[in-house]
């Protein structure tokens, strides 16, 4: 037995500190997974209203929103759009669009669904196999006896937000 306790202690001390180094976690917080030595560029385009019912402001508001998230947590250059970047993002608004949701025990309608829509042309120059063209969508309901003009600026920074989360962890995060 006391051979054992001889062992174990040069074991541990020298086999503990290769554990270690043998075991490291790798996490980024803000959950992109770019491979930062092939691709440093991004362009992203204006994103028109295509929508039948336009709102001005929520094409400024949309556009700002996804420069931004992408020059926050990633480290790549925003480039102008006519430059050929390695990360290519344009599209458009094609749906801003409210519905009734519910009707009440009067029969009049008691919630509104409110729904932006945009679709998407994604391209890596460094690997077309990630290309793709989608739609991202996001809704919030209000209650009927407010008017649009009332909600709307805060439910578009809502769903602004919901929808270029979408499109961040579509290019870049690879979910």
């Amino acid at each position: 037995m006391d051979w054992i306790k001889k062992i174990i202690r040069p074991l541990l001390l020298f086999g503990l500190p290769l554990v270690v180094i043998a075991c490291t976690v790798s996490y980024k917080f803000n959950g992109s997974s770019i491979n930062y030595d092939k691709v440093k560029t991004i362009s992203i385009a204006d994103f028109p209203i295509k929508s039948e019912y336009v709102y001005a402001p929520l094409a400024t508001k949309f556009n700002e929103d996804l420069k931004d998230i992408f020059i926050r947590q990633t480290r790549l250059q925003l480039l102008k759009p006519n430059q050929n970047a390695d990360l290519q993002i344009d599209g458009e608004i094609t749906g801003y669009n409210q519905y009734n949701q519910a009707v009440s025990a009067d029969g009049y309608s008691s919630e509104t669904k409110l729904t932006i829509t945009v679709n998407v042309r994604f391209v890596n120059n460094t690997n077309h196999a990630e290309d793709f063209e989608q739609q991202f969508s996001a809704f919030r309901t209000y209650d009927s006896s407010q008017l649009l003009t009332a909600v709307q600026d805060g439910l578009i920074a809502e769903m602004s937000k919901e929808i270029t989360d979408q499109i961040f962890n579509a290019t870049v995060a690879n979910w």
